[in-house]
């Protein structure tokens, strides 16, 4: 039985109210690559992270830094060929930051989060060579006190000037995979950065059996945002003091708009116009949109079909975008993301043009 126009309208607006999303919305814009990195060194399930460097004298020799989850990290072009592959460490995720204090210089620095070795659950440490744009090792060992470490993100308290990392932890049989640690990252006195852990608490202390991984942390809004794989996006506050305190952005399943399981998480960072934080639906290879400010309000979904030669994206990890010029190439941003099937090559990231997404 057909029902009555008023009734539809007055359901549609209804699940608008409460977040959800009508079967007309439920259709995610359908984006094409231009561009992707060169594979993975390593085959099957190496590729995971990415991590975009801006080149603020040439943006046109901006980078991708990525993780390979099987023996090192690499440094791509905007075109995605290879400038450097450091081979040493299982890095997992990655992140960075600008104008961290290192022997009375602003670097940019970046913090990989190394699956256990040895018995240490440690993190990789570099600066951002400006000239050559590959990475220099600067950490002084740091490990933190986890069982074994997943996700990554930094975090800079502009009101302080301090830099922070936040470290998750993979979930194993009599391992918790919920913990998280928070550090204080600082110069040591001889050009290199060690580590304080300032904060540690757990997104799932019911649960033995929880995973996070993906996370983000805003800067300016002074927030983190992690990812409970099997339950929703979680949105603490990102300064030690904080606590405990959080509220649910989306969930996985349900209602949500968030397919089993979510992974990486990034923020776009705009001067003008509205800013988003944006998550991988790993269970159907799209990437959920959410208004960066507020209470996170839901905006919409897309995926990365194939298109310019660049297979479709599917089964994907860890994502970033940059919504800043960065040549030619990429005039208004990109936005980029990890492929878990890339045919008969190894694993890679592909690139999208950020105004492909945001129109």
């Amino acid at each position: 039985m057909r029902k009555p126009l008023l009734c539809v309208a007055l359901a549609s607006l209804l699940a608008l109210a409460l977040g959800g999303a009508t079967s007309a919305q439920t259709a995610p814009l359908v984006v094409a690559p231009t561009d992707e990195t060169a594979p993975m060194t390593h085959p099957r399930d190496a590729a995971d992270d990415p991590a975009i460097w801006k080149n603020k004298a040439h943006p046109s020799r901006s980078t991708i830094i990525a993780t390979d989850k099987k023996g090192g990290i690499a440094v791509y072009n905007l075109k995605g060929a290879l400038v450097q592959y450091r081979p040493r460490g299982k890095w997992n995720n990655v992140d960075i930051r600008d104008g961290f204090p290192l022997r009375g210089k602003r670097v940019a620095l970046v913090v990989g989060s190394s699956i256990k070795r040895k018995g240490l659950s440690s993190l990789g440490i570099w600066k951002v060579n400006r000239a050559t744009r590959k990475l220099v090792r600067v950490s002084a060992g740091v490990s933190t006190t986890l069982d074994n470490n997943y996700g990554l993100c930094m975090y800079h308290r502009r009101s302080t000037g301090k830099f922070y990392v936040f470290v998750n932890s993979a979930y194993k049989p009599g391992q918790d995979g919920g913990e998280v640690e928070q550090w204080e990252l600082y110069d040591n006195g001889a050009g290199k950065v060690s580590g304080r852990k300032v904060r540690t608490f757990d997104v799932s202390p019911s649960s033995k059996t929880s995973q996070t991984e993906g996370c983000v942390a805003d800067d300016a809004a002074e927030k983190l945002y992690i990812g409970e794989e099997n339950v929703g996006i979680w949105k603490y506050g990102a300064n030690p003091a904080d606590g405990t305190t959080r509220t649910k952005v989306d969930s996985v399943g349900g209602a949500g708009h968030i397919a089993k399981q979510v992974e990486g998480l990034t923020l776009t960072h705009r001067s003008h116009g509205t800013s988003y934080l944006i998550a991988s639906s790993q269970g159907d290879s799209t990437f959920p949109i959410y208004k960066r400010r507020g209470a996170n309000a839901y905006v919409k979904t897309f995926r990365i079909g194939a298109g310019n030669g660049v297979d479709a994206v599917t089964h994907t990890d860890g994502i970033d975008v940059l919504a800043k010029p960065l040549g030619p190439r990429f005039p208004k941003g990109v936005f980029m993301a990890h492929d878990g099937d890339n045919g008969k090559a190894n694993t890679n990231f592909k690139l999208v043009p950020y105004p492909s997404i945001f129109r």
